[in-house]
């Protein structure tokens, strides 16, 4: 359940049974020709649908993270630092409310380093930074095609796709990176955005990937009985 469909005072009755909530977090930034929120999109969705069975509350995404994209318009970004600080500062938050199981759900790579120093930082609360895509959803993917990356078919899903705007056909060479990476150069290297690969693949495909993602946010807070 969203709390943004929640008040105070019914999530503190959720507290007198159960002290597990989930904080998603992504990044705004180019995703080639899919939404510039799709990682914000994918780790609050992948959330509501895990946890909404269980009766656990999720927070908005944290819609900004630490992006080499910068070059792209609509792509800013966080210093590493700032991320663990506004990370920190939101967990302090929850744990003094009453939450002590905090499940973190994060769809950007470029935050894994904050996340990290987050859960070490934290020996009296329970904070379990999870990767969306690790574990069975990135062997799921590997096995349906091992050419997925940054903006491909892997994050291709009918909420990250825009109205009116077609995919390219065919399969988009892998690229070549630059010795020097800055924003501008990782710009000039990628063009559309996609690190390569197919743009899309068929439904069946997608819902594979999709289930597995959820169902290891869900296993995960299962794990953690109420």
């Amino acid at each position: 359940m969203r709390v943004r469909d929640l008040n105070w005072m019914q999530l503190e009755a959720y507290l007198s049974g159960d002290d597990r909530i989930v904080l998603p977090v992504g990044s705004t930034e180019q995703h080639a020709y899919l939404s510039l929120e799709t990682d914000n999109i994918l780790a609050e969705r992948a959330s509501v649908e895990a946890a909404e069975p269980l009766g656990i509350p999720v927070l908005p995404v944290l819609p900004f993270g630490v992006t080499g994209f910068t070059a792209y318009p609509g792509s800013p970004t966080l210093l590493e630092p700032t991320l663990a600080a506004v990370l920190s500062d939101i967990v302090d938050s929850l744990a003094g409310q009453g939450f002590a199981r905090i499940l973190v759900v994060n769809c950007h790579s470029g935050n894994t380093g904050a996340g990290m120093a987050l859960t070490r930082s934290r020996p009296d609360v329970a904070v379990v930074w999870h990767e969306l895509w690790d574990g069975r959803p990135d062997e799921i993917a590997a096995a349906i095609d091992p050419d997925f990356d940054h903006a491909s078919w892997s994050e291709n899903f009918p909420w990250t796709r825009l109205p009116g705007v077609a995919m390219p056909a065919g399969r988009k060479p892998p690229v070549e990176w630059p010795e020097v990476g800055n924003p501008g150069t990782w710009k000039e290297a990628l063009g559309d955005g996609s690190f390569g690969g197919l743009y899309q693949r068929s439904a069946e495909d997608e819902s594979r990937l999709w289930e597995a993602a959820v169902q290891a946010i869900r296993e995960r807070l299962e794990r953690w009985e109420a």
